[in-house]
């Protein structure tokens, strides 16, 4: 079996995990657990904040108006949803939509970096302010550093992180969609060159079962 074969299988094991996963008090009004969708050997990677009220309906990242906005971004570039990987920092929806809660994102925060590790991306796209200061580790605002590629690490991943305005910021600010198109413009370059820098080798990293996710 291939290494990216293997890698799947570990995926769908932490997505069963997952779906039953009561590890904060989001789980009990959620519909669905929104673990992540895309292909499991991808290059990009996207990270949002935490699912909506259509994706907590669907089970799937990204299906509502930012969704298609970021669907439209993706064409703009010449690649698909099914060619990149997509997750949330949240893998439930917070009520009502608010921000995700510092205990939240503890919580989940290791079925995010077992996701990393395992999706190995060249470059992790952080979408807003939540993600991108997770995988960081640093309080810099979006505002700050959207569309400056940084080196990280995160789950034990090296990749090269990207940060750039949430989809959902274009909707309300349509100002914002130009500044997202021109960030977006940058991706299939640095992706080129995060791969040629650091050739994608078998992960080394601790099985999720080792890390005690299961």
């Amino acid at each position: 079996m291939s290494d990216a074969a293997v890698r799947a299988q570990a995926l769908e094991r932490l997505a069963e995990h997952l779906r039953g996963c009561t590890r904060c008090p989001l789980h009990e009004g959620r519909t669905t657990v929104v673990v992540g969708d895309g292909d499991p050997d991808a290059d990009l990677m996207f990270v949002g904040e935490a699912p909506g009220a259509n994706e907590d309906r669907s089970g799937v990242p990204f299906v509502g108006q930012a969704g298609k906005l970021l669907d439209g971004l993706l064409e703009g570039i010449g690649l698909s949803r099914g060619q990149v990987f997509i997750a949330n920092v949240l893998k439930c929806r917070p009520p009502g939509n608010r921000d995700p809660r510092p205990e939240e994102i503890d919580a989940c925060r290791g079925y995010l970096e077992e996701q990393v590790a395992l999706v190995r991306p060249a470059v992790v796209c952080t979408l807003g302010n939540f993600a991108t200061k997770l995988l960081s580790g640093r309080p810099d605002g979006i505002s700050t550093v959207h569309g400056r590629p940084q080196p990280a690490e995160f789950g034990g991943a090296g990749v090269t992180l990207y940060p750039v305005f949430h989809p959902a910021a274009a909707l309300y600010t349509r100002a914002m969609l130009g500044t997202l198109q021109e960030d977006f413009a940058r991706l299939p370059g640095l992706i080129a060159t995060a791969n040629r820098s650091a050739p994608r080798t078998p992960s080394a990293g601790p099985p999720a079962e080792q890390m005690g996710l299961f």
